[in-house]
């Protein structure tokens, strides 16, 4: 039996954040969370792009969200969203760690980092340190990708990655890695909030082509565009991270993507890579991410 959106069972009186959810799988994530019945906050960099999603948001829905100003790159930014987050709210009961940037040219975090491993782990490393107290016996999604399994391991190195040694697309793996060894450390340091992941498997998304348009390259940009048309679309590809956000029968560390050879379809519980579920490896990237950010999760645990 296939699982849909028409099994989210109703939210009323629940609250979600989701990151990055002004276009993509976080808008569509953000969208059938306020379908059906939950609070949503709505957090992402661009104030403007943020007030114009929720705008959209209400109209689709009926629901109006809660815009929150984010930035992943900047650990102060972090700091600042979830001091208003805490500060207006007394419990969070969903986070959906869903922002990320793909394969970028070469750029560093307003703190030094490289960018991919900064945005796409450090930032929601920090912004779940920073929000835990919120999260008594609540859920942490990570959405990662199935391009985890193209890397092996994570190393301190690679958090201040030097532009000589950069590799977008090596790189984009060890973040999305990086994802799943935090997922499956979390569950094992805080295990009265249950941390799970996903990943959408191959979504058309502006996300493939947010990379080249950065580095000026319009021509691949055009290309990933094309390429989007062999991919499911936005809304399938949330639908891991909605089963993962809302079924009430999941344990720690469960993993959902679609169903086709993780590339599409409807979800279910799939497999991380040995790598990602080495306990050694994510005690490291854990420790090295405490001296990175300053903020320890498990340092705040809900009671």
């Amino acid at each position: 039996m296939t699982w849909s959106t028409a099994d989210i069972p109703d939210l009323t009186g629940r609250r979600a954040l989701v990151t990055g959810a002004t276009s993509g799988l976080g808008y569509e994530t953000a969208k059938e969370l306020l379908r059906h019945g939950a609070e949503v906050l709505i957090a992402a960099r661009n104030p403007q792009k943020t007030a114009d999603a929720a705008r959209k948001l209400t109209a689709e829905t009926g629901k109006e969200p809660v815009s929150i100003e984010l930035d992943l790159a900047d650990l102060s930014s972090v700091q600042r969203a979830a001091t208003q987050v805490s500060e207006s709210y007394d419990h969070i009961d969903v986070l959906v760690n869903n922002a990320g940037v793909m394969a970028t040219p070469y750029r560093q975090t307003i703190d030094g980092f490289e960018l991919q491993i900064g945005t796409n782990h450090l930032g929601h490393f920090a912004l779940t340190g920073r929000l835990m107290p919120l999260l008594s016996n609540g859920r942490v999604v990570t959405v990662s990708s199935f391009m985890h399994k193209s890397a092996s391991t994570v190393q301190e190195y690679d958090l201040r990655l030097p532009e000589g040694s950069y590799s977008k697309w090596p790189q984009y793996s060890r973040s999305k890695l990086a994802n799943l060894l935090f997922m499956f450390e979390l569950g094992r340091r805080v295990p009265n909030v249950l941390s799970v992941g996903a990943h959408p498997g191959y979504a058309s998304t502006h996300l493939q082509a947010a990379g080249p348009e950065l580095a000026g390259a319009k021509l691949t940009a055009k290309l990933w565009s094309g390429f989007n048309l062999f991919a499911q679309s936005a809304a399938a590809g949330a639908q891991p991270s909605l089963y993962a956000a809302t079924r009430d029968d999941l344990h720690q560390g469960t993993y959902v993507g679609p169903s086709f050879f993780e590339f599409r379809g409807s979800p279910k519980v799939v497999h991380a890579t040995r790598a990602a579920q080495d306990p050694e490896r994510a005690q490291q990237l854990w420790d090295w991410s405490v001296e990175a950010t300053g903020v320890d999760p498990a340092l705040s645990v809900p009671r």
